[in-house]
């Protein structure tokens, strides 16, 4: 995708709340079982971390994007968020955590394997010695689509049409996204460009950080993972 700019825009930082995904309770619920202090990397607008420190969780950050942090400074709580700014593979905060978690596929958003195993490698050097790292990633399907080429419609209102346009090459496994909206006001695009991975090659991953698989779950109210998962969430732990 020529010009992808892997950093949220203004635009983007400004409007990237505006359809939560709904699961965010359960998201929390989640995450707030495994300790007292955690670290989220690409921390985004705190979208997740706030509702987590409401709960009683200590949270830090590491984000890539002014932009979004700009977004959660606004929020009520977001002032109080320590945020280091940087590239959440590399970027250290100098302290260790019970939680490090990395959700809504942004795993995906490095865009190498060797950038992906270095994400992992920090994950493990901010964890104490009982912490995990929950990973959430969706599952690619678009190795089965025909030509890796496809077009979803993802709304059809009187006013506008929202559809999600996709290109992956199965070489570099890449998948180029462009989430288009077309209405009465003009037209947007929303683009995206990722690395597709299934989590038997994040697990190689955890094992070269020295991790290990702990569990691993369809969803996060501890749905079990099937061959119908849309999606997982995998907890690593500090092998032994």
């Amino acid at each position: 995708m020529k010009g992808f700019d892997p950093s949220f825009s203004p635009a983007a930082a400004k409007t990237y709340d505006d359809e939560p995904r709904g699961d965010e309770a359960e998201t929390v619920r989640f995450l707030a079982a495994f300790g007292t202090n955690a670290l989220e990397f690409a921390i985004g607008t705190g979208r997740v971390a706030l509702p987590l420190v409401e709960s009683g969780v200590a949270v830090d950050g590491i984000e890539l994007s002014p932009h979004m942090v700009a977004r959660l400074r606004e929020k009520p709580g977001g002032a109080d968020v320590d945020v280091t700014m940087g590239d959440m593979s590399q970027a250290g905060t100098g302290r260790t955590y019970d939680l490090v978690y990395l959700v809504y596929n942004t795993i995906t958003n490095l865009l190498t394997q060797d950038d992906q195993v270095r994400c992992f490698e920090n994950a493990a050097r901010h964890l104490t010695p009982d912490g995990v790292f929950v990973v959430e990633c969706g599952l690619p399907s678009w190795v089965a689509r025909p030509r890796h080429n496809y077009v979803d419609v993802e709304a059809v209102e009187v006013d506008h049409v929202r559809l999600d346009v996709n290109r992956y090459d199965p070489a570099t496994q890449i998948l180029d996204e462009n989430h288009v909206h077309i209405g009465e006001d003009g037209i947007r695009f929303g683009p995206i460009k990722t690395r597709q991975a299934y989590p038997s090659e994040f697990d190689l991953m955890a094992r070269i950080a020295g991790l290990r698989l702990r569990e691993r779950h369809g969803g996060w109210n501890g749905e079990p993972f099937t061959a119908d998962s849309k999606r997982h969430v995998s907890v690593y732990e500090i092998r032994s």
